[in-house]
């Protein structure tokens, strides 16, 4: 019976996008990036600190709220949606790096972090293209 649907998760207690690898390096890179933002100085919470973590939070959601939807067609729009807020983390952590808030092997870490979210997210996105039709 393990799997068999229960309202909106399973009876094994995950919930559909748990299961995507896509989405569990992203929610790692959420974390890493939640936890690097918080020496980061109170003046750039809303320059950088919020955006930051939005960013890395909106990628994981959107993944998330994209498999609830009724077909890949719309799962892919969510998934351009996660990958356009992965460039969007680039660009604030690479400034955030620059700007000396975040030191550059914490950097390299979350960078590692986000290109493997990137290639994760990309290849599902592309398994979504074969299956427009339903």
């Amino acid at each position: 019976m393990t799997g068999r649907q229960v309202g909106s998760g399973t009876l094994d207690g995950m919930l559909p996008y748990e299961r995507l690898e896509a989405w569990k390096v992203c929610y790692a890179l959420v974390l890493g990036v939640y936890k690097a933002t918080e020496t980061f100085p109170k003046h750039e919470l809303y320059g950088i600190t919020s955006p930051a973590r939005r960013a890395a939070f909106s990628v994981a959601a959107n993944i998330a709220e994209g498999s609830a939807k009724r077909g890949p067609r719309e799962f892919r729009r969510f998934l351009d949606i996660a990958i356009g807020s992965l460039a969007e983390l680039a660009f604030t952590l690479r400034l955030s790096m620059d700007l000396g808030f975040l030191p550059q092997p914490a950097w390299e870490d979350l960078d590692e972090l986000r290109r493997g979210a990137g290639f994760l997210t990309w290849r599902l996105a592309r398994s979504m293209r074969g299956s427009d039709a339903r």
